[in-house]
């Protein structure tokens, strides 16, 4: 098997950073039945590697023709991660959080498990390793992170029911963190290509 494939998984692995990820999907599924969780992470994965494939083949090409830089979609994706963690703090219960049929898309499959980060990274180790190595390594982080999500039940039966509300409102406020973060080099990306 060729190098280049293992060379090209590592950096996705790190951009799509699945045990990152786990604690906001928790946060995000807390009170979802099992059966609603797995058609979630199922729903997300598919969404995502259809965006991953069609951005490695489409990307620079739609980005060209509608005028849209990386930094603009970095700036995109943190704005809406930024708005689903306020909502999450501010607003007591369930009854604000995203519809279980509309959580598998966004934002867990997009931009959560396939980001700006992600797309970014993919572009560069097209030129690097080649399209072949590019699509298997993102296609498998994205089933990585699925299988990844599916034993999250583990880590709530471990933190019980009270230590998942509290690691909810904790993976919020580094959710709101990481939009901020996303807008930040998205601004600095802008400015420097000024």
């Amino acid at each position: 098997m060729n190098n280049n494939y293992l060379l090209a998984f590592i950096p996705i692995f790190v951009a799509v950073d699945a045990i990152g990820v786990l604690p906001i999907f928790i946060s995000l599924t807390e009170g979802i039945k099992k059966i609603n969780k797995r058609r979630i992470i199922l729903n997300s994965s598919i969404t995502a590697i259809i965006l991953a494939v069609a951005f490695i083949f489409l990307g620079k090409a739609v980005f060209k023709v509608l005028g849209i830089t990386i930094g603009d979609f970095m700036i995109a994706g943190g704005f809406i991660l930024f708005c689903i963690a306020i909502r999450d703090i501010l607003i007591p219960g369930k009854q604000h959080r995203v519809a279980p049929k509309e959580l598998g898309a966004v934002p867990l499959g997009i931009p959560l498990i396939v980001g700006p980060a992600v797309l970014t990274t993919s572009l560069i180790l097209i030129a690097e390793y080649g399209m072949a190595a590019t699509l298997v390594s993102v296609v498998a982080n994205v089933v990585l992170a699925g299988l990844i999500f599916m034993s999250s039940d583990i880590l709530i039966k471990i933190l019980g029911e009270n230590g998942t509300r509290a690691l909810s409102k904790v993976t919020s406020l580094l959710l709101a963190a990481i939009a901020v973060m996303m807008i930040r080099k998205g601004v600095m990306i802008i400015i420097g290509n000024a």
